[in-house]
């Protein structure tokens, strides 16, 4: 007699990586307008990349405390906000405006938004912490129009990865380096949600490389139109002012995609592509979409 079959989801339950247990912290860390990083890089980027237009419908995956939300709102966007985190979505509510929609959500399994709803869409810093992102940009698809755009922002996943890149520093030659240890395989690495708290409760950060997310967004029915590297912003003092400064504008702190929800008809749902079937046209944004 043959045992009965085993229960899949029952062997390998989902791996929790909402941010629930930190909310309150990181609302108080980043404000109602967003960090430093937030304001000075990343928002402005995500804006001008989406080039979403006045009346226009937004969906914001892992949104977080709504700082993007907010952002679009008062471009007359109407936006609309998912997070796993239950407290951090009551905490976007707060912050208001009444105008933007929130669903506490897991990006993962979108099927609860109504198909072909929005203009656009954004993933902020929440990618590399999805353990399942092949799953959130079909369900992101799927709620896009055709010629919606998707623009996710990440932690560069060659020069940021968690415990396997570092600087360095090259007295002989003055210069400051980034040392990369690991770049191609897939890993997960446990961080603890915020700095203090107790260390048996942690989060999830997944490494993957690049052609992972050009895989998966084209298995979405994506298409990739853009790809910008964003170093960060700050100065350095101080003896080796120079070698840290360059190093900083040399390698970029955040990577950000932006795709294009390609028109009905090459993809079937039920068979996403090869890399041989895989069209090689490439569908343009219209001329106001374009940023400058």
């Amino acid at each position: 007699m043959k045992p009965p079959p085993r229960n899949k989801s029952a062997q390998k339950p989902p791996i929790p990586t909402d941010w629930d247990e930190a909310a309150q912290w990181y609302d108080q860390l980043v404000g109602p307008e967003g960090s430093e990083y937030q304001q000075r890089i990343i928002i402005p980027g995500v804006l001008r990349l989406m080039a979403a237009q006045k009346g226009e419908t937004v969906l914001d995956v892992a949104c977080g405390q709504g700082v993007l939300c907010r952002a679009l709102a008062a471009r007359g966007v109407e936006a609309t906000g998912v997070d796993a985190s239950r407290n951090l979505i009551d905490a976007a509510r707060k912050h208001g405006p009444p105008s933007i929609r929130y669903h506490v959500g897991d990006a993962e399994n979108l099927s609860f938004l109504p198909a072909g709803r929005f203009d656009a869409a954004a993933c902020v810093l929440a990618i590399q912490n999805m353990a399942a992102p092949a799953a959130a940009f079909v369900g992101i698809a799927k709620a896009l129009r055709p010629m919606g755009r998707l623009v996710i922002v990440m932690t560069h996943p060659c020069f940021r990865g968690a415990k396997s890149t570092s600087w360095g520093w090259d007295a002989s030659a003055a210069v400051q380096y980034r040392r990369v240890d690991r770049y191609l395989l897939p890993r997960k690495t446990p961080i603890v949600t915020h700095p203090g708290s107790d260390p048996r409760k942690f989060t999830w950060t997944f490494h993957r490389p690049i052609e992972s997310y050009v895989k998966w967004l084209r298995n979405a029915g994506m298409t990739i139109d853009a790809m910008e590297e964003w170093p960060g912003h700050k100065t350095s003092t101080g003896g080796r002012a120079a070698a840290e400064n360059t190093a900083r504008k040399e390698i970029p702190l955040f990577m950000a995609i932006r795709s294009i929800k390609s028109p009905a008809g090459w993809l079937r749902e039920s068979a996403a592509p090869t890399a041989s079937e895989a069209p090689t046209a490439i569908f343009p944004i219209p001329p106001d979409r374009r940023e400058d």
